[in-house]
């Protein structure tokens, strides 16, 4: 299966689709999740996301939406956005949350696949634009985001804990 892997990086990976995301990936979902967060150097806390993300991505109104890379019978990636508002451009925009490739699957076009995907869902929701966040030392995203037109901004971001004190 690995020469098959990369033979299928340097012919553009065909065998692979991208699709929205189906309550039957769920587990692939919150192992890419995982899988994710590690790359990151983050910690990955489980606390009732296999509950929580059904509702979010499929419910009547979903607050999340998802696709995925499917190929060589696996999930090799997805990609999550929400649909957020600006108030200084008083517009809508897409916020996408994350993007994450299993490493045998990069470098294959496949990322750029799944920015146009998220690029005709904006356009479909009547977005003009997409934002998201990449950790500072990712240079290889930073590289890729910057390959396909995208602009940083400086900026930090906070989280607060709704139970902390301000």
């Amino acid at each position: 299966m690995r020469a098959r892997r990369r033979y299928a990086r340097r012919q553009g990976r065909a065998d692979v689709r991208i699709r929205r995301v189906q309550p039957a990936d769920l587990e692939a979902l919150l192992q890419l999740c995982r899988e994710h967060a590690a790359f990151e150097g983050a910690t990955y806390v489980e606390h009732g996301q296999r509950q929580a993300l059904p509702a979010a991505l499929f419910g009547a109104a979903p607050a999340l939406h998802g696709w995925v890379v499917e190929g060589d019978s696996e999930l090799a990636g997805y990609m999550t956005a929400t649909l957020d508002y600006a108030t200084w451009d008083a517009r809508r925009f897409v916020h996408m949350d994350c993007l994450y490739l299993r490493p045998a699957y990069r470098r294959a076009g496949l990322g750029r696949r799944f920015i146009e995907e998220l690029r005709r869902f904006a356009a479909a929701q009547g977005c003009a634009e997409i934002q998201w966040q990449t950790p500072a030392d990712n240079a290889d995203a930073i590289a890729f985001y910057r390959r396909i037109g995208a602009r940083g901004k400086a900026k930090q971001r906070f989280l607060l804990d709704v139970g902390t004190p301000a």
